[in-house]
């Protein structure tokens, strides 16, 4: 058993991982970005530290948060969408650094179905991702640049898009007009079964694997968006006459159900 687990992103889907955690009796360890919010999780209870990774280096407490760590969880989005020009692989190859002089070898990391690419229609873990975009392509050279480490065990985790809480991407849907490609079908997960996922792959010892990790339900994103919108109490978005011959991505698992035997939690 994996008892001391080491956090990277202590936000939205990690704090509440590292109670799940906790309760089941892991040693929980996590960092964000600043003193400041460290000090606040700590006086919350959380073993938190200051950590901040970018093209640089890294600056703050990475030894001790990797000390004793018998895995170690990353959760560092690329963030291109907000700082165009990032170098999330450079970020990420100095992480793989701080991991190598320390005694961790085995690794989560998550990952997103960016990496495969709408051409390619429906795809399992067995399907080579060919992304086309630039975070896909750069996530996808930081996944085998840590499966590909010499001494480390890491499993991949793809996930589709997050739901759960406040967070549902129809809220920046939410009244748009003549929105593209309403015949795609959805890829989404709700946050309780990524957490439940990542707590299965720490419990199986399922290192050195890759799941995709989206609900296995995929209704047509007009169908979705509009009936989401109107449970929400917001203005449904409407969709441009859709496209009966196009191609889209639907990301499915052969891995959550083979390897884990897992069985979705959550309706999206």
């Amino acid at each position: 058993m994996n008892n001391t687990i080491a956090i990277t992103g202590l936000g939205w889907l990690g704090q509440p991982l590292a109670y799940r955690l906790s309760a089941l009796n892991y040693t929980v360890k996590g960092s964000v970005t600043s003193i400041e919010k460290a000090t606040l999780l700590q006086q919350n209870g959380f073993n938190a530290f200051p950590v901040e990774v970018s093209e640089n280096g890294i600056e703050g407490e990475i030894e001790a948060l990797l000390l004793n760590a018998d895995c170690f969880m990353i959760m560092i989005p690329p963030g291109l969408r907000r700082n165009t020009g990032a170098d999330y692989v450079l970020k990420m190859a100095h992480l793989l650094s701080a991991i190598n002089e320390s005694a961790v070898r085995k690794i989560i990391l998550v990952s997103s179905t960016s990496v495969y690419d709408d051409s390619q229609g429906r795809v399992t873990e067995r399907d080579e991702p060919k992304p086309e975009t630039i975070a896909g392509k750069q996530l996808r050279q930081v996944e085998e640049l840590f499966m590909n480490a010499e001494g480390l065990q890491t499993t991949v985790v793809r996930f589709g898009g997050l739901i759960g809480g406040s967070r549902n991407p129809v809220k920046y849907l939410a009244g748009r007009k003549d929105l593209i490609d309403a015949n795609a079908p959805v890829n989404l997960i709700h946050r309780d079964d990524c957490i439940n996922i990542l707590v299965e792959i720490l419990k199986k010892d399922a290192f050195g694997k890759v799941f995709n990790a989206v609900n296995p339900n995929h209704p047509k994103k007009a169908e979705y968006y509009i009936q989401k919108a109107k449970e929400l109490g917001l203005e449904a978005p409407t969709f441009a006459e859709a496209v009966s011959n196009g191609t889209f991505k639907q990301v499915d698992s052969d891995n959550l159900q083979s390897v884990l035997d897992y069985s979705f939690k959550t309706s999206i």
